[in-house]
């Protein structure tokens, strides 16, 4: 129980760290929420724990590298189609 907390308060934080590392990578503006960045990169961080954890690339002592690798370009991925997505369906 303890354990699944901490997971999720580590997916939270590590979702906002991907979620505006991703806007600073992308170029051009997002014009997309604070919230949507945050809701994006935590889902990335949730989606990209989850595969490389299915693929094994988790267990390792301390940072593990990979998974930050496979969460950040997730969001990278995730972020550019959304702000793409949301930019086209709601012109100013």
């Amino acid at each position: 129980m303890v354990e699944a907390m901490w997971t999720g308060i580590a997916a939270i934080f590590i979702g906002i760290v991907v979620g505006y590392g991703a806007r600073l990578i992308l170029p051009g503006r997002q014009r997309i929420s604070a919230i949507a960045t945050i809701f994006i990169g935590f889902m990335a961080a949730l989606i990209g724990g989850a595969v490389a954890h299915g693929l094994g690339l988790v267990d390792t002592d301390g940072i593990s590298w990979i998974r930050l690798i496979f969460q950040f370009g997730l969001a990278v991925i995730m972020v550019g189609v959304y702000s793409g997505w949301f930019f086209t369906t709601h012109r100013d």
